[in-house]
This record gives structure tokens, sequence and C-alpha cells, in this order.
């Protein structure tokens, strides 16, 4: 069921969610939490669809903000919001209200969302699209207890990362992150199986893409060890190496979708690693509300010494990353030195 709602208001908005339920037949509500995704129009269907997919396991109103340009001067100085209600299987397992905001109105998008939040429910913010420099900063961010973001979609990823370690607050988390999970599970495993020492580590993937960087900087953090960034035409991750006292543990990935895992002394094993659509990544971070302090430290870890695009060479101890440089170049392999973990 669909009731649009033109020049309207939060409590006009509330009444037809009510009246959208009682129509269908379920008066009660049964979500789980809040999520609000912010987007532009033309990224909105395929962040709507990611939401009603990850909603058959988290049951959620959904709260689309789609900030609308005005052309002229006159419509940009005029407040308006129009909103569409979802109800039923239109909605996936929720509600969704999306959310066009013109004029004045874009730069108070916190307090059109604030009346139409699920009462005693977390909250949850994804920028499918231009997420802030700093997501808890944010009005929006503000009523979240969990910020998504993702690097991926920036125009420097890399620099991105940056960003997002200077200004990390609890909460904060990252799809580029939520993609290397798969990754992270089966080197663990390879490791518990295999009692030796790690020397050394080498992550293979695309050009400029921001989980092969976090993924490097998870294994330098938690091994303490030296950590080579190769680049390869992908897609994405393509090759992980860890070179052990006992030879080399290999886990690749030439084909997006069937992994081979190579251990010293014993048979190659192919593994299933595809990649994950963005519905399955949404559910994944939506399964924990707490603060990420794994991917704090991996993000952390060496982040001023990332090479970002343009840079010549990694930025020196203690200089920010983002001053490094800004004239176009290439990036070759880069080693992350080893250094002391934070946290074993």
């Amino acid at each position: 069921m669909k009731i649009d709602l033109t020049e309207t208001t939060a409590s006009a908005i509330n009444k037809a969610l009510v009246q959208g339920r009682r129509a269908i037949g379920t008066p009660a509500i049964g979500m789980v939490l809040t999520l609000v995704i912010v987007t532009d129009e033309e990224n909105a269907y395929d962040a709507l669809r990611a939401a009603n997919d990850a909603s058959r396991e988290h049951p959620s109103r959904t709260l689309v903000v789609i900030k609308r340009v005005s052309r002229t001067p006159r419509n940009r100085a005029k407040a308006r919001l129009d909103a569409e209600v979802r109800v039923g299987t239109d909605a996936g397992t929720g509600e969704t209200v999306l959310l066009r905001l013109y004029g004045e109105a874009i730069d108070h998008a916190q307090s059109v969302v604030l009346p139409l939040l699920l009462p005693d429910a977390p909250v949850v913010v994804w920028w499918a699209v231009n997420a802030p420099l700093n997501p808890a900063k944010d009005p929006l961010g503000a009523l979240a207890q969990r910020r998504v973001t993702d690097a991926y979609a920036a125009e420097q990823p890399i620099a991105e990362l940056t960003g997002r370690a200077d200004t990390y607050t609890p909460g904060d988390t990252d799809l580029s992150w939520t993609r290397i999970t798969p990754w992270r599970s089966m080197l663990a495993a390879a490791l518990d199986q295999s009692p030796c020492k790690v020397t050394s580590a080498v992550v293979e993937g695309e050009e400029f893409n921001p989980s092969c960087e976090l993924l490097g900087m998870w294994l330098a953090s938690r091994l303490d060890v030296p950590v080579t960034r190769a680049v390869s035409p992908g897609p994405g991750l393509t090759e992980v190496r860890l070179e052990t006292t006992a030879g080399t543990i290999v886990l690749g990935r030439p084909d997006a979708s069937l992994a081979t895992l190579a251990m010293p002394g014993q048979p190659d094993r192919a593994v299933a690693l595809k990649r994950r659509e963005t519905s399955e990544l949404l559910a994944e971070e939506l399964r924990r509300l707490d603060p990420d302090d794994i991917y704090a430290a991996a993000l952390k870890y060496g982040v001023d010494r990332l090479q970002l695009p343009g840079a010549g060479t990694p930025a020196a101890d203690g200089q920010p990353a983002a001053e490094a440089g800004d004239a176009p170049a290439k990036p070759v392999a880069k080693k992350a030195p080893a250094k002391k973990a934070a946290a074993k």
C-alpha cells in the first residue's frame, strides 16, 4: 500500500502510517529499529531495495531522506516536504517513508526525521553516498547509535579512510570493512590450523580499493608484521599471502566468487568467497549495534602511512597522510612498517 503526501508535515506522515497499518490489518508495530538512509534521487532505488532485502532479517521502519536541489533562488528559500508512505508488501517486512526535502528543509533534515523515529528503538543512519566528514557530528548522525558509511562510494576512497580515522567515534562503521569479513574469518581459521609464526604478509587487490587497505591494516595491527600492499586488476580483493616459518599460506580469489586456500603440507582446497550484495552487508551491520573495536584498531593503525591517490610517498610518522601531496601518481606496492599493536 502506498500513500502519497505533498507539502506535508511529520504529523501527517505519522497519521498516514497508522492509517496504512489499519488498512492492511496489522495495527501492531513489530519493528526492532529505525533505519535512516541518506541518499540522492539517483541512488535512492538501489539503497531502498537493499534496505528492503535486509528488513527480512531486521524488520524496521526505513526513512529515506532525499535532498532535492532547487533550481531557483525563490524555491531554495521555500521549505517543502513531500512524502511517500509504504506499508505491507511495498515495504518489505516493515514500514518505509520516502522523504523528499526541498529548500530550507534540506538544512533541517533532523527536525523532519526526529518525530518519525520508533520510540525506544535503536536508530541506524546509513549514508549510501556523500557521507559527511564526521558522521557523529552530523545532525542526523547525532540521532543514531550506529552510523554506516561506504568509503568505496567516495571519489577518493583512501583519503576517505584517513578522514574516517581522524574523526572516528564509537558506533562508526563502514561497508568497506564489512566486505572483508569472510576474508578475515578464512585467514583466522587458516592460522588456527597452522601452528607457526607469521613473518610478513602481502595483500593484493584493485587500486584505490579501501577494503584492501583495511585488510592490510588489520593484518598489520593484529600480527605485528610488515604488510605489503600490491595492486592487481581485481575485481576487488584477489589474493592474500602470509609468509610463515612453516611456509606460505595463500588465499587467492581471481574470479570474484571461488577462492583457493593453499597451506603448507596440505592439499589446496576451494572455498566459497563471493562478492556480496549491499543488502547482505547492511544486514550484517544491523546485527550489532555496539562499537566495533577491531574496526577502530584496524582503521587507526598506520592510516597516517597510507599512500593517498596522488601522493608520491607515504606520509612520515606523525604527519597526517592527507598532507602527503596532491599531484596525480599511480601507487605501486607499498609496505607498512612493523609496529607494536595497541591491543592483541
